[in-house]
């Protein structure tokens, strides 16, 4: 089977198995941020703002979907996702269809399918889905307040000690270049 890295394994378990699109955002855009100048770059980017106009759709946020929806048919126009194992051309018809949704006002939220084209791939990524204890195409549980909120009630504490060391050492070396 073609090398796929494992965080866009993961991102296809939680596209797919939990319907975790916050997770399936942070997962790709960690691996993407640190592969740097990788040859798949804007089509990470458009898989990662598909998962976010998603979630966004699923939260009824249909104008952060129309944007992140736009800009990821965007990217994703323009990359060899084939190179990803998916269909191209499929994939940019389902992302086509939804923003034409959102932006009539549908928001009938339904989940969306990746259209995996290699076998293996799916394959691969269905077994270790059920590894986990998931259940592979099952539908968003529009009930789950964390799946639907997860931005809100994550822990961010260390994000903001991050911010917090951060600014201190900006204002350490303005305070030691003279500013």
């Amino acid at each position: 089977m073609e090398q796929y890295p494992q965080a866009y394994i993961d991102f296809l378990i939680h596209f797919h198995g939990d319907r975790d699109f916050f997770e399936c955002h942070e997962v790709l855009e960690e691996y993407w941020k640190e592969a740097g100048a990788h040859p798949l770059a804007d089509a990470y980017v458009g898989l990662i703002q598909l998962a976010v106009g998603l979630y966004h759709q699923r939260r009824g946020n249909l104008a952060g979907a129309a944007k992140m929806l736009r800009s990821s048919l965007d990217y994703l126009e323009q990359m060899p996702v084939d190179k990803l194992g998916l269909d191209p051309e499929l994939l940019q018809a389902l992302i086509g269809q939804r923003l034409h949704e959102v932006e009539s006002g549908g928001f009938s939220y339904i989940d969306l399918n990746l259209p995996i084209r290699n076998l293996k791939l799916l394959k691969a990524s269905q077994t270790e889905c059920q590894e986990r204890g998931l259940e592979w195409g099952k539908s968003s549980d529009l009930s789950d307040k964390h799946l639907l909120d997860k931005h809100k009630l994550r822990d961010r504490s260390d994000v903001i000690r991050e911010r917090a060391r951060q600014l201190e050492s900006r204002k350490l070396r303005r305070g030691e270049d003279g500013y």
